[in-house]
């Protein structure tokens, strides 16, 4: 059984500073203190570029000028006055909750934010399978040991409804941090928790449909449309099956429909396309209806086709199949798509395509933004305003470009970012993956909002292996449902999440023009 200390789809090792932000940048030369001083800014800022931080071989594969892959205007750390950082809060320290694996490369990763800033960052390691809990009994105490922390987004609620963050719309405003850069599902779904802004976006995350290139070309007798081949989930059903066993060890689709979250997101995923939401304006639990039962009717067709395995599969077994070349099409992230790319992680370089989500008769256009991460000050912070900064460095569109090229899973949320030629050139999925934002579909981030996503996909689970009918799953589910949203106040005068300030991040797409 998968527990909430193991939700991610990577660990927290793989969602932190250290492989993130500035992990990449291992190498990186922090000038020398001049006379006790600390160094023009200009000069760290030059290192922090595609030479210093994107892997050689990755720069080599891809001829990469070296040139920005972000628009260096709209770009925080280059835009900031660290002038007036130094001025106010040189001297200061901030205490960061990390990975415990993650200590060392972070702290390497973090020095050129010590340099430019003049704060000192204190590295608070806490065992990966035990961060939920060792967050929760310190918040609680009133006196975290630690300022900032990075974490899974979908505990967001359970972190601000209480009180436990810190709001950052003042620190926000006064330096200047580029919200209008941020797509609208990022900024609203993990910057902002009842109308107020307790986050920065860090790993963006959207879920995306990936085909092998050479299989559909067999079988369509030309080039993928990314548009037009598979318009449809009913045709990805059609084309799952007629791929499926294409090849020795090869199924027509790869499909998560392991216990918990993982069975959930690939639902959602699908049911959004049919118009599915969680929740009435009453928080009422509506995913059980006809829009819902669509997506459990396709995920029922789809298994099917789909890899061995699948009723036990995550992301990692969904990536290692896909990379690996046992798959036709797959149901994923998009750093499938990227990290497909490298010839160091995959056996499907140039053969395969990322192409945008499959529509569904009666629905609408609504790649699902799913998992991700987000970064937060701590209410009981004794420096929040240095670890609002540290953190606004950290997720900074420069550094997170630079993440994508490197393919290490950490995504950025930046229209700046993902509308890059030069970034579009060494992220395949980046053009799609940026088009399709601006019409995202997302889970609110509610108290409770993981148990329930793990409550609904014990029974999708059941569904897929046989025990029960897809219909009893989700009646099941919404069961649970609600007697979590009861327990977490829901159904009382004064519920913890307005849902009117919720709404707007649950589907972007009402009025904006379709990508194609």
């Amino acid at each position: 059984m998968v527990t909430r200390h193991s939700m991610s789809r990577r660990s927290f090792l793989r969602s932190t500073a250290a492989i993130g932000a500035v992990g990449a940048a291992k190498g990186l030369a922090v000038p020398a203190l001049a006379q006790g001083g600390l160094p023009d800014p200009a000069s760290i800022l030059a290192d922090i570029s595609v030479p210093k931080y994107v892997r050689e071989d990755y720069r080599t594969l891809y001829n990469m000028s070296g040139e920005p892959l972000w628009d260096p205007n709209k770009d925080w750390i280059r835009t900031v006055d660290w002038e007036q950082v130094r001025t106010e809060l040189a001297s200061t320290t901030v205490r960061f909750a990390i990975g415990a694996a993650d200590t060392e490369s972070a702290a390497e990763g973090l020095a050129p934010f010590e340099a430019l800033s003049g704060i000192t960052v204190e590295l608070i390691p806490i065992p990966d399978d035990s961060f939920y809990d060792k967050a929760i009994s310190e918040f609680i105490s009133g006196n975290a040991s630690f300022d900032a922390l990075q974490f899974f987004s979908p505990w967001l609620g359970d972190f601000a409804a209480p009180g436990f963050l810190a709001p950052l719309d003042d620190f926000a405003s006064k330096w200047g941090l580029p919200l209008d850069d941020f797509y609208d599902t990022y900024r609203l779904n993990y910057g902002f928790f009842n109308g107020t802004m307790y986050g920065i976006p860090f790993d963006c995350d959207i879920q995306m449909v990936h085909v092998r290139k050479g299989y559909m070309e067999e079988l369509l007798g030309g080039e993928v449309d990314k548009v037009n081949s598979v318009p449809t989930y009913d045709e990805l059903i059609r084309v799952s099956r007629e791929l499926n066993n294409v090849a020795p060890g090869v199924a027509g689709v790869g499909l998560m429909a392991a216990r918990g979250f993982w069975s959930t997101y690939t639902w959602e995923h699908i049911a959004a396309q049919a118009g599915m939401m969680l929740f009435d304006e009453n928080w009422e639990p509506v995913f059980n209806g006809e829009e819902g039962m669509q997506g459990m009717e396709i995920i029922m067709a789809l298994k099917e086709n789909a890899n061995e395995g699948h009723a036990g599969a995550g992301w990692p077994e969904n990536r290692a199949a896909w990379l690996g070349g046992q798959v036709a099409t797959n149901i994923s992230w998009q750093d499938s798509g990227t990290q497909a790319m490298r010839p160091d992680q995959s056996q499907i370089v140039d053969d395969f395509v990322t192409i945008y989500e499959p529509r569904i008769a009666g629905g609408r256009f609504a790649p699902p933004n799913i998992a991700g991460s987000t970064s937060c000050v701590a209410s009981s912070s004794q420096n929040p305003e240095g670890a609002f900064l540290m953190l606004a460095f950290l997720t900074t569109a420069s550094i997170m470009a630079m993440n994508e090229a490197n393919a290490n899973g950490v995504a950025p949320g930046y229209r700046s970012v993902l509308e890059n030629e030069r970034l579009q050139a060494v992220s395949q999925p980046a053009k799609v993956w940026g088009e399709s934002l601006d019409h995202a579909w997302c889970a609110p981030r509610l108290p409770g909002m993981f148990n329930m996503e793990q409550a609904i996909g014990n029974e999708i689970n059941r569904a897929v292996v046989g025990q029960i009918t897809a219909r009893e799953a989700l009646d099941n589910a919404a069961a649970a449902v609600r007697e979590i949203m009861d327990d977490n106040g829901f159904y009382s005068n004064r519920p913890p999440v307005d849902y009117a300030a919720a709404a707007p991040g649950l589907y972007v797409g009402e009025g904006n023009a379709l990508p194609f």
